[in-house]
C-alpha cells in the first residue's frame, strides 16, 4: 500500500511514518508537510535514507499542490494528520486553525474525490466532545460540544469528512484520539512542556487548580490504532482511540517531577485559560471489538521512556525551543503570572 501522510513531519504523523517504514507496513510513504513551527524534518531522521520515503513541502490549503501530488504519486490512501493542534494558540489567534483544519481538510477531500482515492483516514481528537461529567465516557455517538476554536475546527472537519462518505461515497474513516505523549512532541503541550522545564530546573506552569482530567495515550499505541483502522475499520465510521488512563493534570506533573528527580517546588500555578474543559473521557470499545486493538504501553512506562528521550536529545529540544517557540511561550505564560 502506498500512503500519502499529511503532517507527516509533526509529532504523531512522524511516529506513524517511522512505524510504517520500520515495520514494513507500507510499500511507499509520501510525507506532505508545510513545515510550520511544529513540523520538523529532524523527526524523520531515523528513516530519512529509506528509499520508500518521499517528502513534499507544501500546504494542504494549496489546491494546485495537492492535486499535483495526487496526480504524480497516486496513493492508495491518505492519512490526514496535518492540523493546527494547540488550543492556546487557537485562543490567541483563531484564524489559522479554521484555515488549516477546516479549509485544508476540504481541499484534501475534494482532491481525493476527484482522483478516486481508495481510502481517506481523518485523524481527529476527543476534544470535539467537550467537557464530560463523571461518570460518563464518550462513545462515538456522543454529542459534539467543542469549547475552543481548535476543537470546533476539528469537529467541523470531522463532519465534513463524513459528509463526503454519505454524499460522494468516498471511503472516509475518522479517528478521535485522547491526549498523546511520547518522544518528538513539540514542547508546548502539557507533558513535553513539563518535562522540558523540569530538566532545565525552570518553573512548571499549571493552569488553574490543575485538576483538569485527561486520558493519556502513548503515541505509538495511537499509531497502531490508526493502522488497525486502515486495515479493518469500516467506511463512514468514527473510532475513538483512548489510553485507558485518566489522570488530573497535577498528578501527571507530580509523576514527571518524581521520575525526573526534581522537586515539587518547581510547580507554579497560573491563571487558567478561557473555556478550559474540565474532563475528557472516552471509550475504545468499538475499535477494540472491530479490530482487536488495545493500548499496550502503560502510562508510567511510556512516561519514563519519554523523559529518557528528552534527556538524550537535548539538541533537538534546544533547536525547537528557539525563536518562535519562545515568543509564544512568553505571550501565553508571562501574562498569567
Amino acid at each position: 500500500m502506498k500512503l500519502l501522510v499529511t503532517g507527516g513531519a509533526g509529532f504523531i504523523g512522524s511516529c506513524f511514518v517511522r512505524m510504517a517504514l520500520r515495520e514494513n507496513r507500507a510499500a511507499k510513504v509520501v510525507v506532505y508537510d508545510k513545515l510550520t513551527y511544529a513540523g520538523n524534518l529532524e523527526n524523520l531522521q531515523p528513516v530519512a535514507r529509506r528509499p520508500e520515503l518521499r517528502f513534499i513541502q507544501a500546504d494542504i490549503c494549496d489546491g494546485d499542490a495537492v492535486e499535483t501530488t495526487l496526480r504524480d504519486e497516486s496513493p492508495d490512501a491518505i492519512v490526514h494528520f496535518a492540523a493546527e493542534s494547540h488550543v492556546d494558540r487557537s485562543i490567541h489567534s483563531p484564524a489559522p486553525v479554521i484555515e488549516t483544519n477546516f479549509n485544508g481538510t476540504f481541499t484534501l477531500l475534494e482532491a481525493a474525490r476527484r482522483f478516486g482515492i481508495k481510502r481517506f483516514l481523518h485523524v481527529s481528537t476527543d476534544e470535539v466532545y467537550g467537557s464530560i461529567e463523571e461518570p460518563l465516557d464518550a462513545d462515538e455517538n456522543y454529542p459534539l460540544r467543542a469549547s475552543s476554536p481548535y476543537s470546533a475546527s476539528k469537529a467541523g472537519s470531522d463532519l465534513l469528512a463524513l459528509s463526503y462518505f454519505t454524499t460522494y461515497k468516498l471511503n472516509v474513516t475518522v479517528t478521535r484520539a485522547s491526549n498523546n505523549y511520547g518522544p518528538y512532541q513539540f514542547p508546548e503541550k502539557l507533558i513535553p512542556l513539563m518535562i522540558s522545564n523540569a530538566l532545565e530546573d525552570k518553573p512548571l506552569p499549571i493552569y488553574g487548580d490543575g485538576l483538569q482530567i485527561r486520558d493519556w495515550l502513548y503515541v505509538e499505541d495511537h499509531c497502531r490504532a490508526i493502522f488497525a483502522t486502515l486495515e479493518k475499520g469500516r467506511p463512514g465510521q468514527v473510532y475513538n482511540v483512548g489510553g485507558n488512563c485518566s489522570l488530573p493534570n497535577i498528578d501527571v506533573v507530580r509523576r514527571i517531577l518524581q521520575a525526573a528527580g526534581k522537586p515539587e517546588s518547581l510547580m507554579t500555578f497560573v491563571t487558567d485559560r478561557p473555556g478550559h474543559d474540565r474532563r475528557y473521557a472516552l471509550t475504545n470499545e468499538k475499535l477494540t471489538y472491530e479490530t482487536g486493538w488495545h493500548p499496550e504501553v502503560g502510562f508510567d512506562e511510556g512516561l519514563a521512556e519519554t523523559i529518557q528521550w528528552y534527556r538524550e536529545n537535548r539538541e533537538w529540544v534546544a533547536h525547537v525551543k528557539s525563536g518562535e517557540y519562545q515568543r509564544f511561550y512568553d505571550l501565553n505564560y508571562k501574562s498569567r503570572g
